[in-house]
């Protein structure tokens, strides 16, 4: 490929906008969420999907993204990506039903699983290997939890200063920017070797099949587990899934090779992380709706009150990526899930009258400090021992994987929430955020089993054994 002569670290500049507004959009809503309910009467079964909408959509298309990318070109992808996204974005802040909203949500997704494997490659076929692309990507894994933590506290700003739809117009003016400056300073590239398909029915039936089993989930809340309706749909969404992994086996160009699987190492970090992201996800969902709706926080405050969650990622994150190989990654992993499990489990006593300090700020940063190190240990198990044309694919796994995990956990907290809340008063509330927690310890929970009966010494030896010979352990992007 020809080179840019574009400085690459304006390049970089771009890219990172870019993801900084998808990264954000996962989380931003989060503090915004009352303001969302009151205004669009949204329901309490539902208001989960202005979450899901976005991040079932975004996981199920993140891979045929990056198989895009490589075959039509990482910039033009790109392009089109921003173009989606900052579209679905002003569809969002000028939604006026629920509908409305959720459909924009998924636009979004959309646009995000477009921009996010387009915005990596470039930065990988910019920068030759070397000191410079570990500093790239050492910006880019920045962006990563920096974009979080600043989603919280500026919807929250958003939110509290003008209404809940800045949240969203905000994305626009940035996306247009980006588009313009993008399309004259970031170059082209795609991979001329592959195979010039698409799986775009393996992307499909994923993504619905997905979609109708949390739609089924949510709807046994008023319909029950054994209704017609309830049965019928969970049997197109299996039926769906079924479809998928036949498309799979049978393309020539399939979304996911499954033989993949055959890595013992990736199939315990996959399942382990699709465990994990369905207990996390539903802790920020519902420690927002706690401390707004109980605790009378206003959006910024709340927002802000996230703040030493991320902390607690990035103290736990360093250390385990310096300690975790030398200790062990199997004990490192697991003491990460009891903490945070512990964590968990102490919300579940938070009580109707409670303070921040008391009731929320011990948790949540018990949780940081068990996430941090589960998170950079399981990505190291994920992406270790492959070979280098797996490594892209691995890594997309594992996004999907915490993505969809997390979407599926909060459809079923969600339920079982609702299910146990007979009423909106704050101790009707805090009995079903009380079941929402108990959930999501039960889901770490089973990680950790996962983590035990799947995961041997020897598929973590090679990380181990990097980290006695004093060689740096990095993280495959």
């Amino acid at each position: 490929m020809k080179r840019h002569s574009t400085n690459p670290w304006v390049v970089l500049v771009l890219i990172c906008f870019a993801q900084f507004m998808v990264v954000l959009d996962a989380t931003v809503v989060n503090v915004a969420l009352p303001s969302i309910q009151t205004d669009l009467g949204v329901s309490e079964a539902n208001l989960q999907w202005v979450v899901n909408a976005y991040t079932l959509v975004f996981g199920g298309f993140l891979l045929l993204g990056g198989r895009a990318g490589d075959l039509l070109g990482r910039k033009r992808l790109f392009l089109g990506g921003v173009i989606v996204f900052t579209a679905a974005s002003l569809l969002d802040g000028l939604s006026t039903s629920t509908g409305m909203l959720i459909g924009a949500r998924a636009l979004q997704g959309l646009g995000a699983a477009f921009i996010s494997p387009a915005a990596l490659a470039i930065i990988s076929t910019t920068f030759k290997e070397g000191a410079d692309r570990a500093k790239a990507l050492g910006v880019w894994a920045a962006i990563a939890i920096g974009g979080s933590a600043v989603g919280l506290v500026l919807g929250g700003a958003l939110t509290q200063a003008f209404s809940w739809p800045w949240i969203f117009y905000i994305n626009v003016p940035v996306g247009i920017a980006t588009f313009l400056f993008s399309m004259r300073l970031v170059p082209e590239s795609r991979d001329e070797t592959a195979h010039r398909s698409f799986d775009i029915p393996g992307a499909v039936t994923v993504t619905g099949g997905l979609m109708t089993l949390v739609y089924a989930i949510v709807q046994t809340e008023t319909k029950g587990w054994t209704s017609t309706q309830t049965l019928v749909t969970f049997l197109i969404a299996v039926a769906l899934l079924v479809a998928f992994v036949v498309i799979e086996l049978r393309a020539k160009a399939p979304l996911v090779r499954l033989s993949i699987f055959r890595v013992r190492s990736l199939s315990a970090a996959n399942v382990v992380m699709f465990l994990v992201g369905s207990g996390l996800f539903a802790m920020f969902f519902f420690n927002s709706l706690y401390i707004q709706r109980v605790l009378g926080y206003g959006p910024l405050k709340a927002g802000l009150a996230f703040l030493p969650f991320t902390a607690g990622i990035m103290v736990s994150a360093t250390l385990a990526s310096q300690f975790g190989p030398k200790v062990g990654i199997r004990i490192t992993t697991a003491i990460g899930m009891v903490v945070a499990t512990a964590g968990l489990l102490l919300l579940t006593r938070m009580p109707v009258n409670g303070s921040y300090l008391t009731s929320v700020l011990p948790s949540l940063l018990l949780v940081a400090l068990g996430m941090g190190a589960v998170f950079v240990t399981l990505t190291l198990v994920a992406t270790t021992g492959l070979e280098d044309d797996d490594q892209g694919l691995a890594s997309g796994l594992f996004n999907t994987s915490q993505q969809v995990g997390g979407a599926l956990g909060l459809a079923i907290l969600s339920t079982i929430a609702a299910s146990h809340t007979k009423g909106n008063s704050p101790a009707q509330l805090v009995r079903g955020f009380h079941w929402a927690f108990a959930g999501s310890a039960v889901f770490v929970l089973a990680g950790l089993v996962a983590l035990v009966t799947m995961l041997r010494q020897r598929d973590v030896a090679r990380i181990e054994a990097q980290a006695e010979e004093g060689q740096a352990v990095t993280l495959a992007a």
